[in-house]
């Protein structure tokens, strides 16, 4: 049974940073394209950061050059650095693993950012 297990979030104020995981139990991990996206209350789920394994890294234009995602193929992690947090990056972040064929979420992990 596939999971994706996100860890990390956390209340945190404004300029603040914060480092998600996702712990991924995948076969061939390195062959998927992971991700991470959100949703705010009252919004649709947005991508925040996709990494594959051959394509160049996507980021939102919201969080470009503040947010980092990167992965670990041999720990099967995926990791999103943020800095430089807003009020507006506060939603529940969801890790994502993708391949040609199927595509898997994690249950989400709670980010915070007071004002």
């Amino acid at each position: 049974q596939v999971q994706l297990v996100e860890s990390g979030g956390a209340l945190v104020q404004s300029g603040g940073s914060l480092r998600l995981s996702c712990k991924a139990s995948l076969n061939f991990f390195s062959g998927y394209t992971m991700g991470w996206f959100r949703q705010a209350p009252g919004k649709q789920r947005e991508m925040v950061a996709t990494i594959s394994p051959i394509e160049p890294t996507n980021y939102a234009d919201s969080v470009k050059g503040r947010f980092t995602i990167s992965r670990d193929n041999h720990k099967k992690e995926v990791y999103l650095q943020m800095n430089s947090l807003k009020p507006e990056d506060t939603a529940v972040y969801y890790c994502s693993a993708r391949d040609v064929v199927k595509e898997y979420w994690g249950q989400g992990t709670q980010v915070t950012v007071s004002s």
